[in-house]
């Protein structure tokens, strides 16, 4: 059914159609909207869920950790700060492979105190041993959830799933969106069917000490797991373009590939404001495209790699920054690049820290200044007369 709709309100649909068992979250802009929604739908009984009010999100994500760990479908969602106070349970959830799912409105971190968005709040876990998906609109935002529960849940997996979408630019913006209905959602995602779960007729012991003898094979399995998320992602990904007509591409998706020469690479909302950029730019006869990247973990390398092989020159948008290095995006194409024969120039900017607007005029100006010589490590928009 297609309804103008909030962004974190089709957030909040698609959870619920996934009959989560347990929702808890705490109240943090701009994720708030979100769990506020859930507790509504369950407090007018059409969500049943046992919706769990907790002191932080510490607490929060130890719930969801919980709630799977005894066998439950579990969602929170958090932001920023909040994400950051989770961090010590987030390493349990995905330690323990609890195949849960948390929506995270992306938003910078301070200090200074920043509540609009960059992606400097997810990027610190790149490396939790989560799966990481990025969403670029609210109609994919809304869809993405269904397919990170089954992500998730495949029993060969079995990891947790990070849904990001931009804070305030997604999750306060009203579009349009084909919201899915409790018979397709049920269809689609079957009921969920843990490997392992807590039970007083079958005790086990899960997250115990891991001795040196022994952590290094969780590690590994946990690592192995990540990579073959990889076909499943893909597999999701065809299976709800069949059953609802949606494709958004699988762990990449490409904007007016095939001729161009020089390729803008970006994660979330951005990309559309690229697209349009690329439209005008094409207008001029610049061949230009944009390479969207929907999974962030487990890396695409070997996809990122294919699309962007024969390309001249890759101007990599990160929204994040690595203090003292340079951008997570940026330098984990480089590194796929590494060994072989043929690869683009790479450029590393930095745009959007912080919420800072990113105009078509500025994309277009970037692309100009690329295209003459490499730039690297360029922050877009910097007022240079403050620093």
């Amino acid at each position: 059914m297609k309804e103008f709709i909030e962004g974190s309100m089709a957030v909040a649909r698609g959870v619920a159609v996934c009959r989560p068992h347990v929702v808890s979250a705490y109240p943090i802009t701009p994720q708030t909207h979100i769990v506020e929604h859930l507790s509504e739908l369950v407090a007018d009984g059409i969500l049943d869920s046992q919706f769990i009010n907790v002191e932080s999100e510490f607490g929060a994500a130890s719930v969801v950790l919980g709630a799977a760990a005894a066998g439950g479908r579990a969602f929170s969602a958090t932001t920023s700060q909040g994400l950051l106070l989770m961090g010590e349970v987030l390493y349990n959830i995905s330690g323990m492979r609890l195949p849960l799912v948390i929506t995270v409105a992306n938003r910078a971190v301070s200090a200074p105190i920043n509540i609009w968005n960059d992606h400097s709040d997810a990027m610190v876990f790149r490396d939790a041993g989560w799966i990481m998906l990025f969403a670029e609109d609210n109609q994919e935002v809304h869809d993405m959830h269904i397919q990170a529960y089954k992500i998730g849940e495949t029993r060969e997996i079995s990891l947790p799933v990070m849904v990001n979408m931009d804070g305030f630019i997604l999750t306060h913006a009203y579009e349009p969106v084909d919201t899915i209905s409790q018979k397709d959602a049920d269809d689609f995602l079957p009921p969920f069917d843990p490997v392992v779960k807590l039970d007083v007729d079958n005790p086990l012991t899960m997250g115990p000490l891991g001795e040196p003898q022994w952590y290094l094979e969780t590690r590994y399995r946990i690592q192995q797991a990540m990579l073959e998320a990889k076909p499943v992602v893909k597999q999701v990904a065809k299976e709800f373009k069949e059953k609802f007509g949606r494709w958004y591409g699988d762990v990449i998706d490409g904007y007016r590939m095939d001729d161009a020469e020089i390729v803008y690479v970006a994660m979330g909302s951005i990309c559309g404001t690229i697209k349009d950029t690329i439209d005008e730019l094409r207008d001029k006869g610049e061949k230009v495209g944009l390479l969207k990247i929907r999974m962030f973990r487990p890396f695409p390398g070997e996809e990122i790699i294919d699309a962007l092989k024969d390309k001249q020159k890759v101007i990599v948008l990160e929204k994040a920054l690595s203090l003292g290095a340079s951008g997570m995006l940026s330098d984990e194409i480089k590194a796929a690049f590494y060994a072989t024969p043929h690869r683009p120039e790479i450029s590393s900017t930095f745009a959007g820290l912080g919420g800072r607007d990113i105009s078509k005029t500025s994309l277009a100006d970037l692309y100009h200044k690329v295209k003459g010589e490499r730039q690297d490590n360029m922050f877009v928009d910097l007022k240079e007369e403050l620093v």
